[in-house]
């Protein structure tokens, strides 16, 4: 059964340079009644201060999908990819058997706002893989 869950209710830190909300347990928000959904287990809502960001890390066997509000994104990865990500474009990122990449709000006066969603997939160990797509304003209303 589906039920309405209110986005005050969703998790909420702000670490000074990230003010972020979960919508299922994630990082320091642990609520064991809210997991994730069938194969979605994780949406984020972060605002990312100038200058500052995630470091390096890692993750596997989940589909990662970026989606800028406002702002610029810069992306790193152990694939070699290196990329801004600006609004109107979603990033896809196949972690699969292993990836590390890094996350940075390139601007020194504006934040980034980001929407980030993890997805588990049909099957473990693929290969990791990166895309980066703009989408018009037409496709995003369905014309």
């Amino acid at each position: 059964m589906i039920s309405l869950r209110r986005a005050a209710d969703r998790g909420h830190f702000n670490y000074g340079w990230l003010d972020t909300r979960h919508t299922f347990s994630f990082a320091d928000y642990q609520d064991p009644e809210q997991m994730g959904y069938s194969v979605l287990r994780v949406i984020n809502e972060d605002i990312v201060s100038p200058g500052q960001g995630f470091a390096t890390h890692g993750h596997r066997d989940m589909e990662i999908i970026t989606y800028i509000l406002e702002g610029v994104l810069e992306h790193k990865d152990s694939l070699g990819n290196g990329s801004l990500i600006r609004p109107g474009e979603v990033q896809r990122m196949t972690a699969g058997s292993g990836i590390t990449h890094s996350e940075s709000n390139p601007s020194k006066t504006e934040p980034v706002h980001l929407l980030q969603i993890w997805i588990f997939p049909d099957s473990k160990g693929l290969t990791p893989g990166y895309d980066q797509k703009t989408f018009s304003p037409h496709e995003w209303r369905g014309a």
